[in-house]
């Protein structure tokens, strides 16, 4: 392997470099040997000296600040997926993420919740706000159809309902792991600035979400076993498991499994109720 086969730093910003449309970016055609922009042409644009950015080009330039491979994905037009593998590269890691609001749920996506017909399956975001959810949801937990918008938050549901306290026999053990996961969601997704409110207002309501959110803990659990205790049915239990949404880094998908012939039973009766 040759020493320009070990670059792969400097190799993927040649050829991403290379691709770019001079003319489209407004660049000048004469006298260019090469297709794409000039190295110093990408130096102006990521505000970085033209030397610098050669010297990385030839693999002798050191390891970049998050804030310059930033600056060098813009000024190289780089798509989300290219924005990562640079990081990858440059870093070993993949960049921060970006707290996004209002993030849309796409038709497919609902298409795939509504293929479980008897798995209770809903989109959360990182702030626990039910975005969206299938038939089977709204029967086994609740009818998020019916709830304002505001009032489908899972974490507000918890505290706020005193009726989800005798529907969890392990109420203390769940919210104080969803407390848990919410910090972490909050903080992997960059929304810990955006969450204040939210946060006052379970604060306010409840004196477990004060104490639980002081403790400071943080947990990422996947997956587990949910039970709920239903007046007709008994304990019904449910394995969950979570799943990230590709190109989605603020919502998570998921997937709530009947554990045993019995609690499938009782979910497929739950559903032939209209």
């Amino acid at each position: 392997m040759t020493q320009q086969d070990d670059n792969v730093l400097g190799n993927y910003l040649r050829e991403r470099r290379q691709r770019l449309d001079a003319a489209k970016l407004g660049y000048t055609l004469l006298r260019r040997r090469t297709p794409g922009l000039r190295r110093e042409e990408v130096a102006v644009r990521a505000c970085v000296s033209t030397t610098w950015y050669t010297w990385l080009e030839q693999g002798r330039g050191g390891a970049p600040s998050e804030e310059v491979l930033e600056r060098l994905a813009r000024a190289l037009e780089l798509s989300a997926a290219e924005r990562d593998h640079l990081f990858l590269l440059a870093q070993n890691r993949l960049p921060g993420v970006t707290w996004q609001a209002g993030v849309d749920v796409s038709p497919s996506l609902q298409r795939v919740l509504d293929s479980m017909e008897n798995t209770p399956a809903l989109v959360k975001t990182a702030e626990w706000q039910v975005v969206a959810w299938n038939r089977a949801a709204t029967k086994v937990f609740v009818d998020y159809a019916e709830l304002p918008p505001a009032q489908r938050n899972i974490l507000l549901m918890m505290f706020r309902n005193e009726e989800m306290k005798e529907r969890l026999p392990d109420w203390y053990k769940v919210t104080r792991g969803m407390v848990a996961n919410f910090r972490a969601d909050v903080a992997r997704t960059g929304a810990s600035k955006h969450v204040r409110a939210l946060v006052e207002e379970l604060c306010e309501m409840s004196d477990t979400f004060r104490q639980l959110w002081q403790s400071q803990e943080v947990s990422q659990h996947g997956e587990g076993i949910k039970q709920l205790w239903l007046p007709d049915e008994g304990v019904l239990e449910l394995e969950y498991s979570t799943f990230a949404v590709e190109g989605k880094p603020g919502l998570s998908l998921v997937v709530f499994n009947p554990r045993q012939q019995h609690d499938r039973d009782c979910v497929a009766r739950m559903m032939a109720c209209p």
